[in-house]
């Protein structure tokens, strides 16, 4: 089982968190979301494509991308950073 971070905008109480985590159970492969409200992120952890979790978030009315990982040097990457 893998993992996918998003960045997801316009949350703001516990009713928005009901909404993403409804948004994205729906989608076929997650097996459990994690919201920080706080931080604006959730966790998907399953199969999901990231492009399916981002389209049925923005139809949900939740704007959301891909968080970047940030490179902690013993990484393989494409060098660019180096």
């Amino acid at each position: 089982m893998s993992s996918i971070e998003l960045n997801v905008r316009e949350m703001s109480c516990s009713s928005c968190v009901k909404h993403v985590t409804e948004a994205l159970t729906a989608v076929a492969g997650v097996n459990a979301v994690d919201v920080d409200l706080d931080g604006g992120r959730v966790k998907v952890s399953g199969q999901a494509d990231s492009q399916a979790l981002i389209s049925a978030l923005d139809a949900a009315g939740y704007p959301a991308a891909v968080a970047s990982a940030a490179h902690d040097g013993h990484t393989t990457c494409c060098g660019g950073c180096h």
